[in-house]
């Protein structure tokens, strides 16, 4: 496990690099500012996911570990590929890619909140905050900044227009990459955890039915149709396991049991993402005009 970190990283801030490229950053100051979005989007994830959260922990066995890994991911909203498989759901993903900094620090303010609530303050101080911090400098600010610096090179030059175009397919496979990359370095990890790993993934299986019509309800109820309502349905239904693991691997014990119980998670979010991919569209052919 000690060559996780350096394995993913570097992975996980490409994958937000070529992300980050494929929206317009010009646009983005514009987009965080349409609070109109903004306001649902921050509520579905900080009030009504942790409502349907603190639910479903209820019936969480009662090993402090096990809780502290479940909570810990399915009360953090993804800041990464939310946003590859949102576009390919037909939400706006822009407006999603815009939010990523309020959802990155909001998230981090409110998680010791959050796990102090449901799991007491002894859990919550084991969660440590320099984690959060690294993932905002190191895979937030420089991939967008290395992408606005690509799409202004685009902007004035043919060899910039190139790059950029290469750099234009390259999303989904970047995603792959981080997904095997996290699979590849845990799995070993899930033998070992065998039984914490089973007991949890009827618990992912039941949020990734509920959240997305948990965020879908929320979106409607404040007025988004379209785009920005399915935006809301993708951010409260997956979750930022990929950027909370260096988080769970500071807390002290945590291998075998907290990186399995997040991969798991992964893998369960995988294979809803593609029938939200499907699913989440039809909702928004659905909603009246």
């Amino acid at each position: 496990m000690a060559t996780l970190d350096l394995a993913i990283n570097p992975a996980l801030a490409f994958m937000l690099f070529v992300t980050f490229l494929q929206v317009p950053l010009a646009d983005l100051g514009r987009a965080f500012t349409r609070w109109r979005f903004m306001a649902p989007l921050l509520a579905a994830n900080f009030l009504a996911i942790p409502l349907l959260v603190g639910a479903l922990s209820q019936f969480l066995p009662v090993d402090p570990l096990i809780r502290l890994g479940v909570l810990l991911v399915l009360l953090t909203p993804c800041i990464d590929y939310v946003v590859t498989f949102a576009h390919l759901g037909r939400a706006d993903a822009k407006l999603l890619l815009a939010a990523t900094p309020a959802l990155l620090l909001l998230q981090m303010a409110l998680l010791p909140v959050y796990l102090a609530l449901l799991l007491g303050e002894e859990a919550a101080r084991l969660v440590q905050i320099s984690p959060f911090l690294h993932a905002f400098v190191w895979l937030i600010a420089a991939p967008l900044a290395l992408a606005g610096f690509v799409q202004l090179w685009a902007g004035r030059t043919a060899s910039g227009v190139r790059a950029a175009s290469v750099l234009g397919v390259l999303p989904v496979p970047a995603t792959a990459l981080v997904l095997f990359v996290v699979v590849a370095a845990v799995v070993p990890q899930l033998g070992l955890a065998r039984a914490a790993v089973l007991t949890v993934v009827p618990f992912y299986v039941a949020f990734a039915l509920l959240a997305p019509i948990v965020g879908w309800w929320v979106a409607r109820l404040a007025g988004l149709q379209g785009g920005e309502a399915r935006g809301v349905a993708f951010s409260a239904a997956t979750r930022n396991s990929l950027v909370v693991l260096p988080l769970a691997l500071a807390v002290p014990d945590a291998v075998p049991v907290l990186p399995a119980i997040i991969v798991a998670q992964t893998l369960v979010e995988l294979v809803s993402e593609l029938v939200y991919v499907r699913a989440i569209p039809r909702l928004g052919k659905a909603a009246p005009a």
